[in-house]
């Protein structure tokens, strides 16, 4: 296959335990990725796609599922970053409850450092850009805008589970029986 018709086929990449390695963003490999652990008997492969790549000697249907044989453990600490923010918080301004893209959303200090606030999980939360504005450097009992929600550090769990109500653009099919168990079978 020399048209390069595979660069859309990514693996779906599941822990031992059957749940995807991370939900926001999907755990995805490349299909070259996902072959080489095939070949390393690195994974299982639990579905595949209805294509083929060639070596000189060997045929293989690329992977759209495969399971680690390994169990990884999740990270115990998630970090803290602004992604991660906007992930605790659901994308949400935590001042006026408005979902927005992430490149419209910041994020504030409850206590404004000019005030002794400090850069952690319990003093920052997501804000969209005009109620970041308005509550500028003051404190939020000062001038009624108090975080919908007490930040707190959350765990690499509720990250995840946050993450499951966002899917991302493209799923494949075969993907489907993998993702969001909690979502109500058809009848």
């Amino acid at each position: 296959m020399a048209d390069g018709s595979t660069l859309n086929y990514p693996a779906l990449v599941l822990n031992a335990d059957f749940r995807p390695l991370s939900y926001f963003p999907l755990s995805l490999w490349p299909w070259q990725d996902a072959i080489k652990a095939v070949c390393l008997d690195r994974v299982s492969v639990l579905s595949e796609y209805d294509m083929e790549v060639h070596s000189p000697n060997q045929a293989f249907r690329l992977p759209s599922v495969i399971a680690l044989k390994d169990y990884v453990p999740a990270a115990r600490k998630p970090a803290f970053t602004r992604f991660n923010v906007f992930l605790r918080d659901n994308f949400s301004c935590q001042y006026c409850g408005e979902r927005h893209p992430t490149q419209e959303l910041t994020f504030d200090h409850v206590i404004p450092r000019c005030k002794g606030g400090r850069t952690s999980w319990e003093n920052v939360v997501t804000a969209c850009g005009c109620c970041n504005l308005r509550k500028g450097p003051h404190m939020p009992h000062h001038i009624g805008m108090l975080p919908r929600r007490t930040p707190v550090r959350p765990t690499s769990w509720e990250l995840q589970e946050n993450g499951r109500a966002f899917p991302p653009n493209y799923l494949h099919k075969s993907w489907r029986d993998y993702l969001y168990w909690d979502a109500e079978l058809e009848g």
